[in-house]
């Protein structure tokens, strides 16, 4: 009897993509661990439009890193439904949910390099200062971190999410349990 070398290829093939499947995960997630430092505020900041609004059209994609636009403000509230419940959140420009990670601790921001494609940190270049639309009983400002002039709101940067594939959405809320929606009154 003849061994079957299709059936192992078959089965070597397959065992080579799991492999490759479970180490892509292992790279992605210990890029969202990784930290980098500097934090300042600048009032010395003006928001820039991107050619597309959003990171050249791909959003939902991951990769993109969002730019802030100049027309009514930098960040805009909505009312969304967050595990269930009715809360007015805060948005970017385009209306897609802005979100904040608790591990984030200034000066040291945590999402950057390969994390920051799964959750595109919102970032202006310019001169300026961040505003809003709606009036907040925070304060906006900008850190200079890895991802480049990123806004914050009351010291937390500010981040979307990809897996949000159009304005309102808040699949991200509560994601590795770190990972949650802007609302106004975030201290």
């Amino acid at each position: 009897m003849r061994p079957n070398y299709l059936s192992l290829s078959h089965a070597t093939t397959r065992t080579w993509c799991g492999a490759l499947v479970l180490a892509t995960l292992v790279v992605l997630l210990a890029a969202c661990g990784s930290s980098t430092t500097g934090y300042s505020t600048s009032q010395n900041t003006t928001p820039t439009t991107s050619s597309s609004g959003y990171g050249g059209g791909h959003y939902g994609r991951g990769g993109t890193t969002p730019t802030a636009s100049s027309s009514g403000g930098v960040i805009k509230t909505v009312t969304a439904t967050v595990n269930g419940t009715s809360e007015t959140i805060l948005t970017n420009a385009q209306g897609l949910t802005l979100y904040y990670r608790t591990s984030d601790a200034p000066p040291s921001t945590v999402c950057s390099g390969g994390c920051a494609g799964a959750w595109p940190p919102l970032v202006m270049s310019g001169s300026g200062v961040p505003t809003s639309a709606a009036s907040l009983p925070g304060k906006l400002t900008i850190v200079a971190d890895a991802n480049g002039n990123q806004v914050a709101y009351n010291g937390h940067p500010l981040y979307t999410y990809s897996g949000d594939t159009s304005p309102g959405q808040t699949t991200g809320e509560g994601a590795g349990g770190v990972w949650h929606v802007v609302t106004p009154g975030l201290k």
